[in-house]
């Protein structure tokens, strides 16, 4: 029959052998479908989908970090907090306790004496008033309900000068020179002119507004894009130091409750809302480059605290309470300024 031989070649052909061919198959079917499906475009494809999943899982780390550093510092807070419960001993200097030691002689005065230094403690009482009185009203103006969390802002913003802020511009200070940094201060200096030119405006100060404008055109042009400061030598174009914070005090807005924010330090709900607003009128936010943007940030902020390095330290050091020192300076400095 004609079907014979088809047939037998059918029955020779065991089932491990149709099983194989069927493997065989189905593998360069699936080598077939990998090299369609990994093509050059694919594989791009899909590397980068990788390498967006690895820089998530970097994120996520970061952000882990970040948490367990800011639980050790709540933390160490606390700590700090709860020993300032505790009252400390005073400390005696010695030559107080070898002065309170020695036996006290009877004084002799006369009543010419005495009426000398009644005067002298009386002008000592108004000077201390007078000294005093504008800071109690002052502190008394501005509530404060929000302490515990400006305490711990100020302790956050603390440790974050000391360990990071100030050794870095300390470092900063000694590699670059002094004339390049007075340079970059220029340069910053300049890009406040858009915002200042506008508040004085808001605030009706025209001739502060054109002196503002003048001042930007000539450092912009002949100082180099502002580096220099051509501008400086002309007492007329004197600079005009406005913010939107204080145009809002100029239309007579309340300060609002005082609040330390972290990193940018003291501030109230008036000058909060100004910043905003402020930022809207720097050209180095519309700098697209979120990278660049904020590397411009921290370069100003390293390059002003390399010029000012010490004056903290010489608040902490004088007041008694280093954070109602600086909340009443702030808030005395920002109200001198809304009425100057």
């Amino acid at each position: 029959m004609i079907h014979e031989p088809i047939s037998k070649l059918l029955k020779s052909v065991t089932p491990a052998k149709v099983s194989a061919r069927k493997r065989a198959e189905n593998t360069g079917l699936r080598y077939a479908s990998l090299r369609v499906r990994f093509s050059p475009e694919l594989q791009q494809q899909a590397f980068e989908i990788g390498s967006h999943d690895f820089h998530i899982a970097g994120i996520k780390r970061v952000f882990l970090f970040f948490l367990m550093a800011g639980f050790w510092f709540f933390s160490e807070v606390n700590t700090s907090f709860a020993q300032s419960d505790y009252p400390s001993k005073p400390d005696i200097h010695p030559s107080s306790a070898r002065k309170h030691s020695e036996p006290l002689e009877a004084p002799v005065n006369t009543v010419e004496d005495d009426e000398n230094m009644k005067d002298d403690e009386a002008f000592d009482d108004e000077e201390y008033e007078d000294g005093f009185s504008e800071e109690e009203e002052t502190a008394a103006e501005i509530p404060d309900p929000l302490e515990p969390w400006n305490m711990l802002m100020y302790q956050f913003n603390d440790r974050l000068y000391f360990w990071v802020l100030k050794p870095v511009s300390q470092g900063y200070g000694y590699v670059v020179p002094t004339a390049v940094r007075n340079s970059i201060w220029n340069f910053f200096e300049n890009l406040e002119s858009p915002l200042q030119f506008v508040n004085c405006l808001l605030q009706g100060k025209g001739s502060d507004a054109e002196a503002t404008f003048a001042r930007f055109l000539v450092n912009t042009t002949i100082g180099f894009l502002g580096f220099a400061d051509p501008a400086g030598d002309f007492p007329k174009l004197k600079k005009a130091d406005e913010d939107l914070g204080q145009t809002f005090g100029y239309w007579g807005i309340g300060t609002g409750w005082f609040f330390t924010l972290p990193v940018l330090g003291p501030s109230t709900i008036r000058d909060s809302v100004g910043m905003v607003g402020d930022m809207f009128l720097k050209p180095t936010y519309y700098i697209r480059a979120i990278e660049m943007s904020l590397g411009l940030r921290a370069v100003e902020t390293i390059n002003t605290t390399s010029f000012r390095i010490g004056d903290y330290e010489t608040i902490k050091e004088a007041a008694l309470d280093p954070y109602e020192a600086i909340r009443d300076g702030y808030l005395q400095l920002r109200k001198n300024k809304v009425a100057h």
